[in-house]
């Protein structure tokens, strides 16, 4: 890096991004439904309804604001149903090659993802790919929340990266929002947790796949600080 013009960076989003585990999000929503005698969900009300925090989600469902206790049983539910489901799942579509086509280029890239820290790290290198990255944070107070004061902690334990030519990869709203938030752009991806109708309010490019995800990336990062 030259220290006059920094290398673009990309901050992934793990969990509907690269890791595709929306079967696995969907089985585990479906067996704490069932276990609190909720009925099921399907992919399609699930995209059209998720959101952070993570309790409005559930309000959306159920008519009303889960309890406290309600929450917690919820989420500990829920986490419990996710990681039996979630040993079936692998990197999304090209992924692998995407990751190492950017470290070759000469750009940086991290993972920031509201996943559990302690969790996140064994998967990341259980897929052979922590070496791609120059830091991978997951979440380490109480789930649920958004994402936008993590990224801006994230950004700013980061050496060498501008958030003008930082763009968030990501598969739902909040990723668009703390991008904003933290001064980076943001590109939104349809394989995770909402539907191309929801993101399109963002005002961020929505895209399909990851390869457009990257080359939309880059264009933003090339054109410097974000709006």
């Amino acid at each position: 890096m030259d220290g006059t013009r920094r290398a673009a960076h990309i901050v992934w989003d793990w969990n509907g991004t690269l890791f595709h585990d929306t079967d696995a999000v969907i089985g585990a929503t479906n067996s704490a439904f069932a276990e609190l005698g909720l009925a099921p969900i399907t992919l399609e009300q699930y995209r059209e309804l998720y959101c952070v925090p993570v309790p409005k989600f559930y309000e959306r469902l159920m008519g009303r604001m889960p309890t406290e206790a309600e929450w917690l049983v919820m989420d500990a539910t829920f986490h419990r149903h996710y990681t039996e489901h979630r040993v079936r799942c692998g990197l999304a579509e090209g992924a692998d090659l995407l990751l190492a086509e950017w470290q070759a280029a000469g750009h940086s890239q991290s993972i920031l993802s509201m996943f559990g820290h302690d969790e996140l790290i064994p998967l990341v290198r259980g897929f052979g790919i922590e070496a791609r990255f120059v830091r991978v944070d997951g979440r380490t107070g109480p789930s649920g929340g958004g994402k936008s004061e993590h990224m801006v902690r994230h950004l700013a334990a980061l050496r060498d990266v501008e958030p003008g030519r930082t763009v968030v990869i990501g598969d739902a709203l909040d990723d668009a929002v703390a991008a904003r938030e933290s001064g980076a752009h943001a590109v939104l991806y349809t394989g995770g947790s909402h539907s191309r109708a929801s993101l399109e309010g963002a005002g961020a490019p929505v895209v399909d796949t990851l390869a457009e995800a990257v080359a939309a990336a880059s264009e933003l990062a090339r054109g410097g600080a974000a709006g």
